[in-house]
């Protein structure tokens, strides 16, 4: 392998000429690459609040067989799959470049030859932070009974609401991001479309996020049900209503994500259908 078969840019639109059939050839594991691509061909970078990445390709004899992206705000990377050498000639590039990386994620073998790339150039120490699942929705199977109460739209007039939920969420998950009317236009939250289900005198219990289709792809995030209220179906209930919509409304695969960590959302999400198809590490690089 040659340095220059590594291709970065800034330019959204020059790298999806290139890279777009590869992250459609496998959507399922690419979905994280095809709504952030799409956000920022359709919005620009200015509504991300992360800044511009760089995004990368691997390409030889013309055919694209990995890439990349990075915010330089958080300089994380996050990889298609690698094999180890590919995983230590980008780990040699980027640190070439200047890149500083604080953490990877990727697909567990990826992942993890890429932090012991880093780790032999850099003496960085990497260190699993969380590890996450990626479901794919099967025969959906919405719960049996129902809880009380109905999915609504959320509008307008929820936004304060939604946000402290929004806000709440990230808080559960460890994101450290500010969301407020002034910082909701650059964070991930905000492309979405929004369903609360609403016990029976209409009181919002919980609430499922749906991204926009990219490539007859729905993604499912986030799912949020305040703590005191949890264990009462009302988050099954909710991603029920919102998968059977984003159906009808045309797509052909809804995908989610879960943490590994956390057998009680996994065993939800397997009775409604979302078959695990692969597990992402997280890690952190310190030192």
């Amino acid at each position: 392998m040659h340095s220059a078969d590594w291709q970065l840019t800034d330019d959204v639109d020059d790298f999806l000429a290139r890279a777009g059939d590869f992250l459609r050839s496998r959507r399922t594991v690419h979905t994280t690459w095809l709504t952030l691509t799409e956000k920022l061909r359709t919005l620009g970078a200015a509504a991300h609040g992360a800044g511009v990445p760089v995004l990368g390709r691997l390409e030889r004899g013309g055919e694209v067989e990995a890439a990349f992206f990075s915010f330089p705000r958080s300089r994380r990377l996050t990889v298609t799959a690698l094999t180890s050498a590919q995983a230590d000639e980008l780990a040699a590039q980027l640190i070439s470049r200047g890149h500083r990386l604080t953490g990877v994620t990727g697909e567990q073998d990826t992942a993890a030859a890429f932090a012991d790339a880093w780790q032999r150039r850099t003496g960085a120490t990497p260190t699993v932070r969380v590890r996450i699942r990626l479901r794919r929705l099967g025969t959906l199977t919405p719960p049996d009974p129902f809880p009380d109460g109905g999915a609504r739209s959320v509008g307008e007039d929820d936004h304060e609401h939604l946000m402290s939920w929004c806000r709440a969420f990230a808080a559960d998950v460890g994101e450290e991001v500010t969301i407020d009317a002034g910082s909701w236009a650059g964070t991930r939250f905000a492309e979405k479309r929004y369903t609360y289900w609403q016990s029976p005198d209409g009181t919002p219990v919980s609430m499922a996020g749906a991204n926009p289709m990219v490539a007859g792809q729905v993604r499912i995030d986030p799912v949020y049900t305040p703590s005191q209220l949890r264990g009462r179906g009302y988050a099954g209930a909710v991603t029920a209503a919102v998968s059977r919509a984003a159906l009808a409304a045309g797509a052909t695969e809804l995908v989610l994500f879960t943490n590994a960590a956390n057998p009680t959302s996994n065993a939800l999400y397997e009775r409604l259908g979302y078959g695990l198809v692969t597990t992402f590490d997280v890690y952190d690089f310190t030192g």
